[in-house]
């Protein structure tokens, strides 16, 4: 398994603030965005940017990756976590990201005790009826992507119990993301996680909405923010300028007097 330094992807020092790594990640997903450089193989670099930023924006999982960068030699391409590795980054539970990396999902990607959880099985197998093991999943996605229709493919590994012994399922679904769903909204996909025992019922898929951080978006509850560098004669004088928003060009009417910080309503370019 590939070490990834997150560090190096965002080109910026391991003691720098979160206000230079946001700087960092903003420039470079401007070049590296799949809308900005249509090439092939540009989302793939953009994902493994985003990956960078999910870490070392959140203190917790900065602090438990800067413990692990300490670990051996990081240079190997053979990398593995040391043992008695603790993922203590919130990902508990039935946490993955398809669209991540393995050494991502290694060290913060969740997971439960399957010995135990079989042997808890095994002993009340024949007399009671058990529901599935639920799983939850964390789904990326682009905010134009909450406009879209489209369905959208994940996979994901349930536990399956067989024989008393509990093993991974892997799973491929096709799943429609609600229009205007927010970030960090839950959805359930009811008997989509882990077969039930002795005609138990199946347990349920979750999908934890996450939104990939925009290059040049913010988000605020149902409203999308977007700084707009204007001149001080254009502030002072007035001007007409033509934006960008989630479903295209709009021209914008900057009234004169303007001051620094002044929030602009465009009504209906949110979500509804």
């Amino acid at each position: 398994m590939e070490f990834k330094d997150y560090y190096q992807i965002l080109g910026v020092d391991e003691d720098a603030d979160l206000k230079v790594i946001k700087k960092a990640y903003r420039k470079l997903a401007l070049k590296l965005h799949p809308d900005m450089k249509p090439e092939q193989d540009s989302d793939d670099g953009f994902k493994e940017l985003v990956e960078a930023y999910e870490v070392l924006k959140d203190p917790q999982r900065r602090a438990e990756y800067d413990d692990l960068r300490k670990y051996g030699n990081t240079s190997k391409n053979d990398f593995q976590s040391p043992p008695g590795w603790h993922k203590g980054s919130g990902y508990g539970g039935q946490h993955s990201d398809s669209n991540f990396s393995d050494f991502f999902n290694s060290v913060f990607g969740g997971g439960f005790d399957a010995n135990q959880s079989a042997g808890q099985h095994h002993r009340h197998a024949e007399q009671f009826a058990y529901k599935g093991q639920d799983a939850e999943i964390e789904v990326p996605i682009f905010l134009e992507d909450t406009f879209s229709t489209e369905a959208k493919t994940i996979q994901f590994s349930v536990p399956t119990l067989e024989n008393g012994q509990v093993t991974q399922t892997r799973k491929t679904l096709k799943v429609s993301i609600p229009v205007g769903v927010c970030d960090g909204e839950r959805i359930r996909l009811k008997g989509q996680g882990g077969k039930g025992v002795n005609q138990g019922p199946d347990g349920d898929l979750y999908l934890h909405i996450r939104f990939v951080p925009h290059p040049i978006f913010d988000v605020e509850a149902h409203n999308v923010i977007l700084t707009v560098p204007i001149s001080p004669w254009e502030a002072a004088l007035g001007t007409k300028i033509t934006v960008p928003t989630l479903t295209g060009k709009i021209t914008l009417n900057i009234k004169p007097n303007s001051q620094t910080g002044q929030k602009l309503r465009v009504k209906g370019k949110g979500w509804e």
